[in-house]
């Protein structure tokens, strides 16, 4: 994968400075999305990472998100979206307010896959770090994943790498805890259900996942995992752990801990996809080719979810199963 391009007089100065001569930058990455939207611009985030070797990148983002990608991506610091500086931008007049110059003028670079296409936002912006902001799509144009958008919005024409997030001691303890407080013994294997996402439109029937689940049940452990996005929903599991609204570190490590997940298109999947653990994930109204997980994933894909069965899903499920259990197998060393 080519480097971004960068000016020919900062590739010499870079050249003749070793990295520890070289202070410390502070480049900001500003993006609007959810937790999927996230997920497939990790490469991309990435890519800015290793262009800016010598420099602590910062994520701006939904609060949540900034405060889960420090640490798990190639992220240092994040700075909530709905900060005052960030309105500041949108205001009328003909410079930003000081608040907002300072605080984004403290940057070495900034990225900014934010209200690209609003010229007061990038007049606001450029004024308060002046030839140092880069506007980039939020929504890339062109055909294939939306990851690889992402990285040709940098100048990189190669196909995205699968993303891969990276977990805590801690992430894994609590989601150890969780599970067992719920009743479920992670040692012993065990299948994460996300029967939930951001829109009804893209939910398989919670029928069709109880007997999912039921069918799931007389050969392994079964853990459901609802977020926020479906709190108040009726998603009425009889007697099967339920854990709701638990945070996207407890989500992520109880993905990380399951032999297998299965979830909707969302931002959830994306995030078990990421902890390199195998999974279904069930397609409706919006197109896999561009927006499924990137990992270990098969995707069953049909306009109508209903014509989906929990039959047709539980064989995917033991059939990654049996391939997780295959790949133990071989990497075993017989002493």
């Amino acid at each position: 994968m080519r480097p971004l391009k960068m000016p020919a007089t900062i590739a010499r100065m870079a050249a003749l400075q070793s990295p520890e001569s070289v202070p410390e930058k502070r480049v900001l990455v500003i993006f609007p999305g959810t937790l999927g939207d996230l997920i497939c611009a990790g490469s991309a985030i990435e890519e800015i990472a290793r262009h800016h070797r010598h420099a602590k990148i910062e994520l701006m983002a939904k609060a949540e998100l900034a405060r889960f990608a420090p640490g798990r991506m190639a992220i240092a610091r994040g700075h909530s979206i709905d900060r005052r500086e960030v309105a500041a931008l949108f205001a009328d007049g003909d410079a930003p307010a000081s608040g907002a110059r300072d605080f984004f003028g403290r940057f070495d670079r900034i990225y900014s896959f934010f209200a690209s296409g609003d010229p007061r936002f990038r007049r606001a912006l450029g004024l308060c770090a002046p030839g140092r902001v880069t506007f980039l799509p939020f929504r890339p144009e062109g055909e294939g994943h939306v990851a690889a958008g992402y990285l040709r919005a940098l100048g990189i024409e190669n196909d995205a790498p699968e993303f891969r997030l990276t977990l805590a001691s801690d992430d894994l303890a609590l989601a150890r805890r969780a599970l067992e407080a719920a009743g479920i013994s992670p040692n012993y294997g065990f299948v994460a259900i996300f029967p939930g996402s951001g829109s009804p439109l893209k939910n398989w029937p919670a029928s069709d996942y109880r007997e999912l689940i039921g069918s799931l049940l007389s050969t392994i452990q079964v853990a459901v995992v609802l977020g926020p996005a479906e709190e108040g929903v009726d998603f009425n599991f009889p007697g099967v752990p339920v854990l709701r609204c638990v945070g996207l570190a407890v989500v992520a490590g109880i993905a990380r801990l399951a032999a297998a997940f299965v979830g909707n298109d969302s931002g959830v999947s994306h995030l078990a996809a990421a902890t390199r653990t195998p999974g279904v994930v069930i397609f409706g109204p919006t197109s896999p080719d561009r927006w499924r997980p990137r990992g270990e994933v098969v995707v069953i894909a049909r306009s109508d979810l209903a014509t989906i069965t929990p039959v047709e899903v539980y064989a995917l499920v033991q059939a990654v199963l049996g391939r997780r259990a295959e790949n133990r197998a071989r990497q075993t060393v017989v002493r």
